[in-house]
């Protein structure tokens, strides 16, 4: 039965060259790095499901980012990248198992899974005949979602079909659709039996779980978090911008699913805790010569950029935060620094650079005229050099035109044979 079953093992991912056993990189979505796969241990089964043992629980991924979690309660030696046919409601799935060992258990926690109900069997290794009944299913599935698009434009719902994924024995489908509102949706299931002959499951998503499931690359140029590792999503505020100091602006701030981006929450903890140690925007820094407005600030620096003008950039100065505090407690107590920058730091000129500071504007053309001398040595004039071609004697009448003087005229070349005609009577001539 075993070498039947190694026959008819159809692999993904690692065997072609993707990844190690431990390495989180293959062509499944929502991949984890497995980092105890090394581990000692990390896969014998034990009857208890604790962390001090493994338990038999084994993460099954489906099309695109659908996961569930399973028992092996037949001991197969699964692996990362495996096609294992599963338990399901009704008849069967295939899937690809893509990770197994303790590391499951805590992925289990994460999915708040707190039913036992929740985890099913795995049945068995996909064999060839499941493998040509799940490809026919598939086959199915682009059809089967515009079709479905036609019917719910023609009953006048208010939703988007944005895929269709069949059950791997072909016995249900499910449609995951995108509304705005409320969507009744009884009369739909109907025409949907009625039209497939299988059993329908609607499941709403939002645009960022649609997004997830299309995949695609951000604006970063790293493929989508919400399609790589990000499961859960939590709710992205414009404040998260403003913390940060970022604009205000939709076309920059939005992400492929025309959302604020996740990743705006991913450092806005720490400009939140680093912005608290900076004066308020408000506060205006008074010294003997004038009074400092607050125009921008390097909020992880700790660094504060003041302004002389409120509307401008007139002036800047550049101090830390611990500095302005101390400027504003002076103030308080009625008293005005001399400057912003302390006693002990020399102030600093902020200016454009000069990419010529320190060079002439005319080194090009004083480097001409030094090669022109050097050629112009050797003759005593500062008549341009000759061509290489031009080695033939200067004839007289040259020379004159060159020095101005005139001088007859004297070819010393060969000269042409003149025609001559015949001299005519002067009747003739005024003829």
């Amino acid at each position: 039965m075993e070498e039947k079953q190694r026959t008819f093992e159809i692999r993904t991912g690692c065997d072609r060259g993707f990844c190690h056993e431990a390495v989180g990189r293959q062509d499944r979505q929502l991949n984890t790095y497995d980092w105890l796969a090394d581990v000692p241990g990390n896969h014998d089964f034990t009857e208890d499901n604790s962390l001090a043992g493994a338990s038999d629980l084994v993460e099954v991924q489906f099309k695109n980012t659908r996961k569930g979690y399973y028992h092996n309660v037949n001991h197969l030696p699964l692996k990362k990248g495996d096609i294992v046919a599963v338990e399901a409601s009704p008849g069967h799935d295939i899937g690809v198992v893509t990770l197994t060992g303790r590391l499951v258990q805590l992925q289990v926690k994460k999915a708040n899974l707190k039913s036992e109900d929740d985890i099913k069997r795995i049945y068995r290794l996909a064999r060839q005949v499941d493998m040509d009944k799940y490809r026919e299913a598939k086959a199915r599935e682009h059809e089967t979602m515009i079709e479905s698009r036609e019917i719910a434009v023609g009953l006048g719902l208010q939703m988007k079909i944005g895929d269709v994924e069949f059950q791997g024995d072909g016995q249900k489908a499910i449609f995951y659709y995108i509304a705005d509102e409320r969507v009744d949706f009884r009369q739909l299931i109907k025409d949907l039996a009625a039209a497939f002959h299988v059993r329908i499951e609607m499941k709403q998503i939002g645009a960022r779980q649609e997004a997830g499931r299309i995949g695609g690359t951000g604006p970063c140029g790293r493929e989508l978090c919400c399609a790589t590792w990000m499961k859960n999503f939590s709710s992205v505020s414009t404040a998260a911008a403003r913390f940060q100091d970022i604009s205000l602006n939709p076309q920059k701030l939005a992400g492929m699913c025309a959302k604020l981006k996740c990743c705006l929450n991913y450092e806005v903890d720490d400009y939140v805790e680093h912005g608290r140690k900076l004066p308020s925007r408000e506060v205006v820094l008074q010294t003997q010569d004038a009074d400092y407005y607050y125009f921008k600030a390097d909020i992880l620096a700790g660094l504060v950029t003041y302004s002389t003008d409120k509307r401008s950039a007139v002036n800047l100065e550049t101090i830390t935060g611990e500095r302005a505090k101390e400027i504003i407690e002076m103030n308080r107590r009625g008293e005005k620094p001399l400057e912003l920058q302390p006693d002990d730091q020399p102030k600093q000129q902020e200016g454009p650079v000069d990419l010529l500071a320190g060079d002439s504007i005319t080194r090009f053309d004083k480097a001409k005229k030094k090669k022109k001398k050097k050629k112009s040595q050797g003759d005593g004039d500062s008549r341009p050099p000759k061509a290489e071609g031009d080695n033939k004697p200067q004839t007289e009448g040259e020379r004159t035109q060159e020095n101005g003087e005139k001088k007859p005229h004297q070819n010393n070349g060969p000269r042409k044979k003149q025609r001559q005609t015949p001299k005519k009577d002067g009747n003739e001539q005024n003829a």
